[in-house]
């Protein structure tokens, strides 16, 4: 598959060619998995300085089939991260940018009819990709936002009665600037519960500025940056991350996790069941990456905040006290009792 990343056409794969797109993935071990994921951090890590604990949740979204959101201030490296993701891997790309003036047809695709054939052709939109970066996701209006929920969550477009699967994997990594920010329009609640993940990049430190000024200064570094795997590869290493194991104990974990949202007085609207499975597939990918065969309960715990944060609605009283959702969410993890290390 080669590497495209402009707005030229992909190829369509209509559900009857299903098992084309999802052809049977090569065995992996656990070390082929860490040892992948590590050129692929090493590669973005060429043109994202000091960000080693987002590019290590993007690579878990990646491996546990997910969307990631990225939200910041504008000019902190949203776009470069997701550019920089997308360029490490040898599959297709492309890049969606959000103005208030796009249409949902320009995301999915519109039939046209042709004057030759007589007959409506599919013109694909941008959302036949392997890996979506959809550029500042919130400058849309909600409408065209909600163009992504069935691709999103399925995998698949429906179009005037068709519908056209998308190759695997599949994944949209979309940035966002703050909704008091001029010209933005905040993510519908459906929206956001599709992405598995949002992080936020924050300012580099000092020394990483400065070293991004010797990187960046005169060249730039994702001209160079070459492919150091491809979709066939990643499709089996999801398919060996999905094989790590979780205890008894551990599930039970997560799901008082999840509801303990659900009860929080500072939340009026709690981490939805797909927010649960969500987790535990993000769990696995973050146990995978760290090389280990098995899911703890402290995987669970660190990925708390960055997969439901952004899910959940503060309560009236919460947001007139200023209690950010991320805090909301720590403190409800912190009521759950920890099983012990024998059962997990």
């Amino acid at each position: 598959m080669s590497l495209r990343f402009d707005d030229t056409s992909v190829g369509v794969a209509p559900a009857a060619d299903a098992a084309r797109a999802g052809a049977e993935p090569q065995s992996y071990e656990l070390s082929d998995v860490v040892a992948v994921m590590s050129r692929v951090r090493s590669a973005i890590e060429q043109v994202i300085e000091g960000k080693r604990e987002s590019i290590d949740l993007a690579l878990t979204v990646l491996l546990a089939e997910g969307h990631l959101l990225v939200e910041d201030v504008p000019g902190v490296g949203k776009t470069m991260l997701a550019k920089a993701l997308g360029r490490s891997i040898d599959c297709t790309v492309r890049r969606v940018q959000f103005t208030p003036d796009l249409l949902p047809s320009d995301i999915t695709g519109v039939s046209v009819f042709n004057a030759e054939s007589r007959e409506f052709e599919f013109k694909p939109g941008g959302i036949f990709a392997n890996i979506v970066v959809g550029d500042e996701i919130n400058r849309a209006s909600p409408k065209t936002q909600s163009a992504l929920l069935e691709s999103m969550e399925e995998g698949q477009v429906s179009v005037d009665g068709t519908t056209y699967q998308l190759d695997t994997p599949f994944m949209v990594v979309a940035t966002q600037n703050p909704i008091e920010m001029e010209g933005t329009y905040p993510l519908p609640e459906a929206q956001r519960d599709r992405f598995m993940a949002r992080i936020e990049m924050g300012y580099p430190t000092p020394a990483s500025e400065l070293d991004m000024l010797d990187a960046h200064g005169s060249s730039n570094p994702l001209d160079e940056l070459q492919p150091v795997t491809d979709a066939q590869t990643i499709r089996g290493l999801i398919a060996a991350t999905s094989q790590t194991y979780v205890a008894p104990a551990v599930k039970q974990y997560l799901v008082s996790v999840v509801n303990a949202t659900r009860h929080s007085r500072d939340l009026r609207l709690g981490a939805s069941p797909r927010a649960t499975l969500q987790l535990l597939r993000a769990a696995r990918a973050k146990a995978t990456l760290s090389g280990r065969d098995y899911v703890s309960p402290d995987d669970i715990g660190a990925l708390a905040v960055p997969v439901l944060a952004h899910r959940v609605l503060p309560s009236t009283e919460a947001q007139l006290a200023r209690h950010a959702t991320e805090d909301i969410i720590t403190t409800a993890v912190r009521t759950v009792a920890v099983p012990d290390k024998r059962q997990a």
